[in-house]
């Protein structure tokens, strides 16, 4: 290998250019050792169209710029080129974050069910305390009596009868000694006796004094038709008085197989019965606070509710009625 001067004939390589030449075989072609020592540049023909090599493109354009013309048009064109790159971005980016945005909205939540169109409150309001004077005695009273004059300082704000106010009220007191970490609130059952009786006053019922709605409280059979589900008979018609299709009962409308597992005597007189409003009030908040659930969180009230009747317009409306309630009960109507 030997070290030569760069021919004198070439103009594109400076004075002095040393160029390497071996005497491996390949540079006996001469067009074989004239690819070897041609630079990539020379690649690009653009002496034709009368610009400068390539390699002193550079200082060409500093040049430029420092003359009157070069220093006004520069910033002339750093400016197109910031747009041309603003629009591009926006072009490709934006779309991209709207298509990101718009999947993640139409993702179903965990339960399945569609998102609800606005982001509902986490739990109903933090209310005043109802007394927490203890039951009285069985065989004395209705153990409901004993909020008797809260409730119907209650019924008056919230419109809701004073017999069905102590149901609720009964039943969070006695959940707050059973279950204190559940920290479930009357509001919520009188939300859902709201949806699904009017407190015992569907189809014309009324609640006796002593928490019973007359006449009994049925709802539609359960046969799979107009939107309905389709659970049939599991109870011989006991409780439902139908033998082909299960029916919800009584105020808060336990299908017969809920009420088998929660089941409950609130007002202690020997019957377990869904059509009373004390037993049935108590059965739904021991429905409530299965599992541990804990009420005065987002998910815990949530997935409550959802247990009650998985169908997200139901607990909407309950959480509605929950909301108007708590707010009631500290303003009045």
């Amino acid at each position: 290998m030997e070290l030569r001067p760069a021919a004198p004939a070439d103009p594109d390589l400076p004075p002095g250019t040393i160029i390497v030449s071996t005497d491996h075989p390949v540079t006996a072609d001469p067009a074989a050792g004239q690819h070897r020592r041609t630079p990539w540049r020379h690649t690009f023909d653009l002496d034709g169209w009368g610009l400068p090599p390539m390699r002193r493109w550079p200082r060409a354009v500093h040049t430029w710029a420092g003359q009157p013309i070069g220093r006004l048009a520069v910033p002339g064109i750093l400016t197109v080129v910031l747009l041309a790159l603003t629009a591009a971005a926006g072009l490709y980016l934006v779309p991209a974050a709207a298509r990101s945005s718009s999947t993640a909205a139409a993702e179903p939540t965990a339960s399945g069910d569609a998102p609800a169109t606005s982001a509902p409150p986490l739990v109903p309001p933090p209310l005043d305390p109802i007394q927490t004077t203890p039951p009285p005695p069985n065989g004395v009273g209705r153990p409901a009596d004993v909020f008797a004059t809260w409730a119907q300082q209650m019924s008056g704000r919230t419109e809701i009868p004073a017999t069905a106010m102590q149901a609720y009220g009964y039943a969070e007191w006695v959940m707050s000694q059973q279950a204190p970490n559940c920290r479930l609130t009357w509001p919520t059952l009188a939300a859902i006796g709201k949806v699904e009786s009017n407190h015992g006053r569907a189809n014309s019922a009324v609640l006796t004094s002593d928490g019973r709605a007359y006449p009994l409280i049925y709802g539609p059979a359960l046969d799979g038709q107009s939107g309905r589900e389709l659970i049939r008979d599991t109870d011989l018609g006991n409780l439902d008085r139908d033998p082909t299709y299960d029916r919800a009962v009584g105020p808060m409308q336990f299908i017969p197989s809920t009420w088998q597992l929660y089941q409950v005597d609130a007002d202690d007189d020997t019957a377990r019965d869904p059509h009373d409003i004390d037993d049935a009030s108590l059965a739904a908040a021991k429905l409530l606070c299965n599992n541990g659930r804990d009420m005065a969180t987002a998910d815990g009230w949530w997935g409550a509710i959802m247990s009650y009747n998985e169908v997200r317009p139901y607990a909407n409306a309950v959480y509605a009625a929950a909301n108007d309630y708590g707010a009631r009960s500290r303003n009045g109507p």
